[in-house]
């Protein structure tokens, strides 16, 4: 069969003339050219599915980059836990401690933090289990530094009250060591040198001569001056802070109702007023409403020889 001709219109001849056929090299180069149109196309399809657009590869870095500076960071924060726990260790078991202060608890510490809801808007982002966790543990941080920082001012300001409390609390003999020739009785159960029965003795018998002076053992206001049924002459002070002390049987009373007084003031004379078998002072301290053993309150007015040899003397009695 013969292939079909056609003709195109030439101005300068005025004549139509035949449109040559497409040779087999110009067709086998559309072709080829056809083909490799196709190739590229699909090799850019498989570019950007399997290794995505140069934007892609920009915000993997960027992704990349911002996991390693969220677990340096993450680091960071363990580290910077571990010293602040030891912090805490000091501040509960030693600082408040010695302050009688309640230790601060985990919850106080934590207050919030654990609260999973707070970070589950989080978790819905790329990583987001890293981020909620970063988050919650800088949130951690954040809130026991505050709670710390509280704590350590507190103590500051207990600090300052403890050095006016240590100024009022009984720290010292009522009697100097020297004009103590023994002592009578001591705290708790005796036998009664008058009754002869097993009564109780609230404080401690320290013997010496009539007109040895007797000293305020802290800081304190008189409360009462006067003649007590079995004491006889009597003082009593109140120290704050929980303390009050007694003294008694004396010879003479050198000090007034409502008088503010230092430690170390002579305010009496040891005698053997009222209810007594010879010249001694009965000193008692009462803590809080109760009783409580002398000896204990003589730690600023001995030695640690001193305070042992007392000790075993009276456990002698």
């Amino acid at each position: 069969m013969s292939q079909k001709k056609y003709y195109i219109f030439n101005n300068q001849t005025g004549e139509y003339e035949p449109v040559p056929i497409l040779g087999s090299r110009l067709r086998t180069t559309i072709w080829v050219v056809t083909s490799c149109i196709v190739l590229c196309t699909v090799l850019i399809l498989l570019v950007f599915f399997f290794f995505g657009s140069p934007q892609d590869e920009l915000l993997k870095r960027e992704n990349e980059r911002l996991k390693t500076q969220y677990a340096l960071l993450q680091h960071r924060v363990d580290d910077a836990m571990i010293v602040l726990e030891d912090l805490q260790q000091r501040d509960d078991n030693l600082y408040r401690v010695v302050m009688q202060a309640d230790p601060i608890g985990r919850k106080v510490r934590n207050a919030g933090v654990d609260n999973a809801a707070r970070y589950a808007e989080l978790l819905q982002m790329s990583n987001g289990q890293l981020v909620a966790s970063v988050t919650r543990d800088v949130d951690r941080l954040s809130r026991n530094l505050y709670v710390q920082d509280n704590s350590f001012n507190e103590l500051v300001d207990l600090a300052h009250q403890q050095e006016d409390r240590l100024q009022h609390i009984p720290a010292i003999q009522p009697v100097a060591q020297k004009d103590v020739r023994r002592i009578g009785s001591g705290f708790g159960w005796r036998i009664d040198p008058i009754s002869g029965l097993r009564t109780y003795h609230d404080g401690l018998d320290l013997s010496a001569n009539t007109g040895v002076p007797v000293y305020l053992t802290g800081d304190a206001t008189v409360t009462f001056t006067g003649w007590k049924q079995g004491y006889g002459r009597t003082i009593e002070v109140d120290h704050g802070y929980g303390y009050v002390t007694r003294y008694a049987h004396l010879h003479k009373i050198e000090v007034q109702k409502g008088q503010s007084l230092k430690r170390g003031v002579k305010i009496g004379q040891v005698g053997s007023s009222g209810k007594s078998t010879g010249p001694h002072l009965h000193y008692e301290v009462i803590f809080r409403g109760r009783n409580v053993d002398p000896i204990n309150y003589f730690f600023l007015d001995l030695s640690p020889e001193e305070y042992d040899r007392l000790i075993q003397e009276v456990g002698n009695l």
